[in-house]
């Protein structure tokens, strides 16, 4: 069992040398054993948290106290994990039985390539919890996850009993695993109680406190601002009359008058009163600052589609294509109208995105107004994305930066950053690609890497978007709002996949 009991972060600063400013300033942060969820906007740092608590990034200053067995689990799973090798072949018991939690075969590290991100991202759990570490991050566990794998991985981190943080887009998963939720607005972060439903609700009542008391504030420092200009006329005016410069030498009833007053005090009465004022005032400026609202930036987008003119986007004859062995993929006549919208659902590992592949060379659509959102996009096709926008002339890179900012990411982050988040990735590419104005847009698990927010703006948008529309998608929610019709495929009994058309 895990020995460690808590991790604690104080005081801590850290940067990246591509970013002028620091990322975290003075971040204090406490995790006991049980599961954290990490909450944020794409790009607010909430990969680089769980790095710097695993050891994988170290921090500029500060302390990390706590775990030194911590094992962080990516959001990407290009690669098989550490260790693989040994879990796969380890037959004690512990190994069997998260094995069999999972769903993991013996053979899933020979044939890496060809595993579904489904498939990967169980496997690179589970082999995270075979080695009992005494924190586990987790980046993003449930993306490509279907409904029957995401109940096994819930009753396996169930299970786990260290310290462990999540970095997750699915509501339902924070609310029956955390026990708290870390809120990320760089450069700090602050702590509520619960899963996400009863952390957020907590915290949209601590920003409404806050703001009440950021409003009486200011409103308190403005009138001390406008008494100190009154006061101080009366104490500039205070001073010019007791002045004897400028009085004749003969004048001496008006020195008389200024000798007396500077006698009783009255004179200095306005310059004390001045000196009171200013000490209100500087602790009401103290308040202010105390009562600082973290800035939310405005977020939704509209996507200019256009209808295309042709009677058809996609018409294919009832055929069949090769999902790898002796496993092929059968499917009816499958047709796709200029106004459509169609969801392919199905578990994983049935051919759902090699069907999707195969759509995209057979569509009746223009390479210029098709726009596709793959399922993963790796680290070196990011940068180039990244660098592709980059060299957008001025006025073009303002559009594209601004639907970013949109969708919750800050594009001065972003372009400064080496290499973008894959949530941020996913925003880029939406954004290069309604510049377009597609006829159809493919998006294969869209919710995947994005933030709660861009989640509800990007369904937004796409219900308004007036052209075709192909979505693979776990996300029922996401899912139900969006589509008209359904192709689910599922397994047929002679081992084959067949897929079926069901309409909504």
């Amino acid at each position: 069992m895990p020995a460690a009991q808590f991790v604690a972060l104080r005081d801590m600063t850290f940067s990246y040398d591509s970013s002028p400013d620091p990322l975290f300033i003075g971040l204090n942060a406490h995790f006991d054993i049980g599961f954290t969820g990490v909450i944020g906007a794409n790009g607010a740092g909430k990969t680089t948290l769980m790095k710097i608590v695993c050891g994988l990034l170290v921090p500029d200053s500060g302390s990390i106290q706590g775990a030194d067995h911590a094992i962080y689990c990516a959001q990407r799973t290009d690669r098989p994990p550490a260790g693989l090798d040994e879990f796969l072949l380890d037959y004690d018991g512990d190994a069997c039985t998260v094995r069999g939690r999972l769903g993991i075969e013996h053979d899933f590290g020979q044939r890496w390539d060809s595993l579904s991100h489904g498939e990967r991202k169980r496997t690179q759990i589970g082999c995270a919890l075979w080695q009992q570490p005494s924190l586990l991050a987790i980046d993003e566990p449930t993306n490509h996850i279907d409904a029957g794998a995401r109940l096994m991985l819930i009753d396996s981190l169930r299970a786990f009993r260290g310290i462990g943080l999540i970095v997750s887009h699915d509501r339902d998963l924070l609310d029956e695993l955390c026990q708290q939720c870390v809120w990320l607005t760089p450069p700090s972060a602050r702590t509520f109680p619960g899963g996400y439903s009863l952390a957020s609700k907590q915290r949209q009542l601590d920003r409404e406190t806050t703001q009440r008391e950021h409003d009486q504030a200011a409103r308190e420092n403005n009138l001390l601002q406008q008494e100190r200009i009154k006061r101080r006329e009366l104490a500039s005016r205070a001073h010019a009359d007791r002045s004897k410069r400028g009085l004749g030498r003969k004048d001496h009833d008006a020195k008389a008058k200024i000798d007396a007053a500077i006698v009783s005090g009255k004179d200095g009465q306005a310059g004390r009163l001045l000196r009171q004022l200013d000490g209100r005032a500087e602790r009401a400026q103290e308040r202010l600052a105390d009562a600082r609202v973290d800035k939310e930036y405005e977020i939704g987008i509209w996507l200019p589609g256009s209808v295309s003119r042709r009677h058809h986007l996609l018409h294919l004859a009832p055929d069949k294509i090769p999902l790898g062995g002796d496993r092929t993929l059968s499917f009816p006549q499958l047709h796709i109208g200029p106004a459509d919208r169609i969801a392919i659902t199905g578990a994983n590992g049935l051919g759902k995105s090699t069907l999707v592949r195969h759509i995209m060379t057979c569509a009746n659509v223009p390479p210029q107004h098709l726009t596709i959102m793959p399922q993963e996009v790796d680290a070196e096709l990011s940068r180039q994305i990244l660098d592709q926008a980059r060299a957008l002339p001025k006025e073009s890179l303002g559009q594209v930066m601004n639907i970013v900012s949109r969708l919750g990411s800050r594009p001065q982050r972003l372009l400064d950053s080496r290499e973008p988040s894959p949530g941020e990735v996913r925003k880029l590419l939406l954004a290069l690609g309604m510049a377009r104005l597609p006829h159809l847009i493919v998006m294969d698990e869209p919710t995947n890497h994005l933030d709660l927010p861009s989640i509800e703006a990007l369904e937004a948008a796409l219900m308004d978007c007036p052209c075709g529309l192909l979505l693979v998608s776990h996300d029922e929610r996401f899912l139900s709002g969006l589509t008209g019709q359904r192709w689910r495929i599922s397994s047929a009994r002679d081992g084959n996949s067949e897929l079926n058309i069901e309409l909504e």
